[in-house]
């Protein structure tokens, strides 16, 4: 019976700590010592967003997002759309977009789909340990999605590269899912440029628009300098240290995640996560849209 109440008592304190932390934990905390973007870094952002959110839209010439920024896409320069019925559950939508203004090649993926089994299908396909990527790990259906999305799109993206000068910049951008695709599929550009025209590493940039956790930590740090993730204040995905596919497959049974993500977060020390190569992280280098005050959000 006293071994019974000890370990119970031993649980609650456990647990006491974790709701603690928890309770008095906000998303500023996580960037509270990073430095300020400069207007310049962060110039793109907003476009590349509204970009993104053009893949939702049924109509691009009587969208349904206002401009972001001022920022008016051209309907004119669309180059090609592709849907769910094209991509065969491979791929969520995409979009590819000539900005002769910005002189960007885009191409822009959009998120999850709560309707769409497909989407499901991709995010629990994660054979996390089983397969290395350039040096460290990655979520295998992210990978598999990129993967198909440069075979269906290299000649597409090379011509257009090719045609309109060396001084466009290739970009890949994607939000929720899309975003762990377009990451992915920028580091497998930025290793085999000659698919794409011979295109220099400088002229590739990707934009991850509240990250999906896709890559491990060596392989963000490593790609840094042409990913950009955007995370907004407290989002879940790109923070949530539990694997993806364990949350959907436990989503009929939350209190039981919610018990294995107290007992992980209290007793398992935070340099033992960070010597585990197999550990996902968001991609690349990091912006986070904050506002920096307790209990407040604008």
């Amino acid at each position: 019976m006293s071994v019974a109440c000890g370990f119970e008592c031993v649980f609650l304190l456990g647990f006491s700590r974790w709701a603690w932390k928890r309770c008095t934990y906000v998303g500023s905390d996580d960037s509270s010592a990073w430095p300020l973007a400069t207007p310049d870094e962060f110039d793109a952002v907003p476009r590349i967003c509204r970009l993104i959110l053009a893949v939702y839209e049924p109509d691009l010439r009587n969208p349904q997002f206002p401009p972001a920024g001022g920022y008016r896409l051209n309907p004119d320069w669309l180059v090609k759309r592709v849907t769910y019925q094209q991509t065969l559950g491979r791929s969520p939508p995409y979009l590819i977009y000539l900005d002769h203004h910005h002189r960007e090649i885009v191409l822009a993926i959009r998120g999850l789909n709560l309707a769409k089994e497909s989407d499901y299908k991709l995010l629990l396909n994660n054979r996390l340990g089983m397969q290395m990527f350039d040096g460290g790990y990655v979520h295998y259906g992210l990978l598999k999605s990129a993967i198909w999305l440069l075979n269906q799109e290299s000649d597409t993206l090379r011509t257009l590269w090719l045609d309109n000068g060396s001084d466009y910049t290739m970009v890949f951008a994607g939000h929720s899912l899309g975003s762990g695709v377009a990451a992915l599929l920028t580091i497998i550009v930025v290793n085999h440029r000659d698919r794409l025209g011979g295109i220099p590493r400088n002229k590739v940039r990707c934009y991850s628009v509240a990250p999906a956790r896709c890559m491990s930590l060596n392989l963000a740090v490593k790609y840094a300098d042409v990913v950009n993730s955007i995370i907004l204040q407290d989002d879940f995905l790109p923070r949530t240290a539990t694997p993806l596919e364990d949350i959907f497959k436990s989503i009929f049974c939350l209190p039981c995640l919610l018990f294995l993500v107290c007992l992980r977060d209290t007793f398992i020390p935070e340099g033992r996560k960070l010597r585990d190569p197999r550990r996902l992280y968001a991609p690349g280098r990091m912006y986070h849209i904050v506002e920096r005050r307790f209990c407040r959000y604008n």
